[in-house]
């Protein structure tokens, strides 16, 4: 069953497990969720594309590792980590099994199922935190198509490869990837499909509920074309972008600034610095580096950026019409489709707010911060059953990120861990912001603290991501998550200590005439 089609099968079916190219998940018996991801998922994937042909190493290390070079003890390694990860046995194999001197086969065929069914599996239980960023239903948008640089004759893969990328879908996204590498097997040392994959692999996890692995897999990528191109700004802004997707703010602004330095015309990279300007609380700088794009017209979503700018620094009305719009004409775009029922839950607006992430849901947006947002409406209701079930939906999407598993605990969805332990990963999440991770992992850390019954810590925490960055007070004063927070004092100069950094910022924005004409009205209590 070797796949030659120019849209391969993105699911998948090998006996009694059920994979899913586009989110990168296997599920065995309709419910297990297995932990397969990065190198371990793309092997498995390229054997699903072989059927139940003897795939060799040689082969397997082109469509596997490629253009990193390895050895067949590397495969032989990967393998037995995939066969772990699968709880396969060598000895007596069900999934996968070894051709002596030849390679690896499949034990039975697998069944292409081009469907686009919704997996909606319960995540087993897990204690791995991640430091990098999920996108929380307050989080901004990093969401910009990329420029593409050619020179002399363009290969038909690439342009292909490049369609698919820059359409902004899950399943288009794989497609891209799988080109991408196509064209590498054609001229491994093709500096276009290098960033265009790199690019790509971390879009998996800053947009598609990928892996750590992927955005690693990008850098390395990234690092290897600046090696031999030190002044290439294209490279420069991949690196960026997979600082970015881990949640490391300071180095994907350093990267993002070093493109735009090496290329004044590089709007892609000047607004996704912007976006980060803004994450760490710098918002009248944000919204003047946005307003600085040459080309707005061509980042599909730099309306977008500007509304959150807008929001944040109190000017609500001019906000909510490029929200709605966005909402509007953007269907397909994850982003759109959080960052509207987003807005309308932080202004306290509960009469449309759910009508909104229903329809945003419809669209088949698959995205963890949507399934947040659903268990923190479910607990303002009181419906605590939905919002386990809902918090289970991030968690499976988001298996190795902090802020669902926090919630799972919250819930009650999933068992809390010792005090103890929830102290710890609480410590860690602060360590990462004095290093520059995202101030939104500072709220996390004080969900985990309070859970652990330590109220001192858990403001100790919010008042960590305001220094941070963090702005949003409106989130923190409708989230049923905080509300056990909300009659301390400390809580109060939370709000305080935003407030005082918002207002300076707007002074900074009307001192300078930065703000777009329709943003003339501010409602002060964000």
């Amino acid at each position: 069953m070797s796949e030659s089609r120019a849209n391969p099968p993105l699911h998948y079916r090998l006996d009694d497990l059920r994979v899913d190219v586009a989110r990168q998940s296997v599920i065995r018996n309709g419910s297990q969720v297995l932990d397969v991801s990065g190198l371990s998922f793309r092997l498995l994937h390229c054997l699903l594309a072989q059927g139940t042909r003897v795939v060799g190493f040689d082969e397997l290390i082109t469509q596997v590792w490629a253009p990193a070079h390895v050895n067949e003890e590397t495969v032989t390694q990967r393998v037995r980590l995939l066969r772990q990860a699968l709880g396969d046995d060598g000895r007596q194999a069900r999934y996968l099994r070894s051709v002596r001197g030849q390679g690896y086969q499949l034990c039975s065929e697998p069944v292409a199922e081009d469907t686009a069914a919704t997996l909606t599996p319960v995540s087993k239980h897990r204690l791995t935190f991640s430091v990098a960023a999920l996108l929380m239903v307050s989080a901004g948008i990093a969401w910009w198509k990329w420029p593409v640089f050619h020179t002399g004759t363009i290969s038909p893969l690439l342009l292909r490869a490049e369609h698919y990328a820059g359409i902004g879908q899950q399943d288009n996204n794989e497609r891209a990837i799988a080109l991408y590498h196509q064209r590498l097997q054609e001229a491994p040392d093709d500096v276009q499909a290098l960033l265009g994959v790199a690019r790509a692999q971390a879009a998996r996890l800053c947009l598609y509920n990928g892996s750590r692995e992927d955005a690693d897999e990008a850098q390395a990528l990234a690092e290897a074309v600046i090696a031999r191109q030190p002044r290439l700004a294209a490279a420069h802004a991949v690196l960026a972008y997979a600082h970015d997707c881990r949640g490391e703010v300071e180095a994907a602004i350093s990267g993002y600034e070093r493109a735009v330095q090496l290329d004044p015309s590089a709007d892609a990279s000047r607004a996704s610095a912007a976006y980060l300007y803004a994450r760490q609380g710098r918002l009248s700088e944000a919204l003047a580096t946005n307003l600085a794009v040459r080309r707005p017209e061509h980042l599909r979503f730099w309306e977008l950026q500007v509304a959150s700018n807008l929001d944040l620094l109190g000017y609500t009305t001019a906000a909510e019409t490029r929200y709605r719009r966005s909402f509007q004409l953007y269907p397909d775009n994850v982003f759109s489709n959080l960052a509207w029922p987003t807005f309308l839950y932080e202004h306290g607006r509960a009469g449309e707010v759910q009508a909104a992430l229903d329809e945003a849901l419809a669209r088949r947006t698959e995205h963890a911060a949507l399934y947040l947002l659903a268990t923190e409406l479910a607990l303002q209701r009181g419906d605590l059953a939905v919002a386990r079930a809902q918090v289970q939906r991030a968690r499976a999407l988001k298996p190795h990120a902090s802020l669902p598993t926090t919630l799972a605990w919250v819930t009650g969805a999933e068992l809390k861990p010792p005090a103890a332990v929830l102290l710890e990963h609480s410590a860690a999440l602060r360590a990462g912001l004095a290093q520059g991770s995202d101030p939104v992992d500072g709220l996390d850390a004080a969900l985990l603290a309070e859970l652990a019954g330590y109220r001192h810590a858990a403001l100790a925490a919010l008042q960590a991501a305001v220094a941070a960055g963090y702005r949003d007070a409106g989130y923190l004063r409708v989230s049923p998550l905080f509300a056990g927070l909300r009659d301390d004092p400390g809580f109060a100069s939370v709000l305080a200590m935003m407030e005082t950094a918002v207002a300076a910022d707007r002074t900074r924005v009307n001192t300078t005439g930065q703000l777009p004409r329709d943003a003339d009205t501010v409602t002060v209590a964000r």
